[in-house]
């Protein structure tokens, strides 16, 4: 009966042999392109000489990757081979973060003591079901790693089939998109004035950027990013009111920190906001004595704020209103914003304000001047949300047409910090 052939990327037995003072250990690989080889490696002692020849044997040149993929790989061996070809793909560096942590804290614990044949749909529907037990977003993103995996895989023949493929779809929970009622934007407002202003409290006295930053969210329904990266080149002080020019958005970089992003999340994106008087006063202040090319929110580095600190401040400001089990996030300050004008001006006005449409000018990165804004969205926000005697006539009214589906395009966005 003829021999079995070699598989490839296996290797046959390790000779071991002295000459002189080395120590040689040889064996036979077949490589990736299916010929048998030779390699042979000196060392000082014998067990020098096998663990140089296995390290040898792993890193043989390899069709795109630096590891032969089979079906009794490791599922950690697919996503080191797998990684390792995401770092050269053409992504922004934020999404390949992003798939590196999910990657790390959510698929590889449960897979990693697998082989790749292990793997099957039933193992799979377990995972993503106890995923889903515990949030359907995670469920979602963790179902989107797998299919990336082992799409991979099934391009390197270390699959038959995609085990992703025969699971039950994921239900999409619905949940009705909430704007901030007045009575919770007063008690945020109360508990960020007061935030760590007890005596005797040790660190630094809080400098009041986070409380100011939501005022300007509240008023401008911008992503916190952009509302992070603006400067004082950016504001037009105008006879008939402030009009801010978003131009770029803050994102958190691995090894960086935040890093203002001469570009916002579209070129949509790119526009042209009128300021409310509440939230101007905010930005006119802070703005004062500002370099021109400074962010207006800085660290004390004079660096951007980070969107992660001002989230976590956020949280306390909400544990200190009592709202800390209330899901509220900074992104309903965006839901707001978008409510108040749908209501008063209909879907169309709030998407454009909001940047999900638009008929601004643009040339790269560049936004001209456009004497010609229009300012009924600031005063619809300032007559609803100003602090003292806001108006909740429009909160209060029946929706817009449009106005669910903008309020889930708002959901949907991601966070500025993963912004390419």
């Amino acid at each position: 009966m003829a021999r079995p052939r070699t598989p490839v990327g296996a290797y046959g037995s390790i000779a071991v042999r002295r000459r002189g003072e080395r120590v040689i250990a040889e064996t036979r690989i077949r490589d990736a392109d299916g010929r048998l080889r030779h390699v042979r490696v000196t060392a000082r002692t014998a067990a020098q000489a096998r663990q140089v020849l296995k390290e040898r044997l792993l890193d043989r040149p390899t069709f795109g990757s630096t590891r032969v993929l089979t079906p009794q790989s490791t599922f950690a061996d697919l996503a080191e081979v797998w990684l390792a070809d995401l770092a050269i793909q053409r992504l922004a560096e934020g999404t390949k973060q992003n798939y590196r942590d999910q990657v790390r804290l959510h698929v590889l614990p449960a897979f990693e003591q697998y082989a790749l044949a292990e793997i099957t749909t039933g193992r799979v529907e377990w995972f993503l079901k106890s995923q889903a037990a515990i949030s359907p977003s995670r469920a979602r993103q963790s179902r989107t790693l797998l299919n990336l995996l082992f799409g991979f895989a099934l391009r390197h023949d270390a699959v038959s089939r995609n085990p992703v493929a025969g699971t039950s779809p994921l239900r999409h929970p619905k949940s009705q998109p909430k704007a901030l009622t007045l009575d919770q934007i007063a008690a945020i407002r109360e508990a960020a004035a007061n935030w760590r202003s007890e005596p005797g409290l040790p660190g630094p006295k809080p400098d009041g950027q986070v409380r100011d930053i939501i005022e300007v969210l509240l008023g401008t329904a911008m992503r916190t990013g952009e509302v992070l990266a603006l400067r004082p080149c950016d504001l037009d002080d105008r006879p008939t009111g402030m009009v801010a020019a978003v131009t770029g958005t803050v994102v958190q970089r691995k090894g960086q920190g935040a890093i203002r992003q001469d570009r916002p999340k579209s070129e949509a994106s790119i526009r042209w906001i009128p300021v409310p008087a509440f939230a101007a006063s905010v930005l006119r202040r802070r703005a004062t004595g500002v370099s021109e090319a400074r962010t207006i929110f800085a660290n004390r580095r004079g660096g951007p704020l980070s969107p992660y600190n001002v989230r976590r401040t956020f949280r306390d400001f909400l544990v200190e209103a009592g709202l800390g089990d209330s899901g509220i996030s900074l992104r309903w300050y965006r839901r707001t914003g978008a409510t108040v004008i749908a209501r008063g001006m209909g879907s169309d006005a709030a998407a454009a304000f909001l940047g999900h449409s638009s008929t601004a000018i643009t040339e790269g990165h560049y936004i001209e001047r456009d004497p010609t804004v229009d300012r009924t969205p600031a005063a619809h926000l300032e007559r609803t949300l100003r602090p003292v005697r806001p108006d909740d006539a429009l909160l209060v009214q029946a929706a817009a047409v449009g106005e669910d589906a903008l309020l889930a395009a708002v959901d949907h966005e991601k966070d500025d910090d993963a912004v390419a």
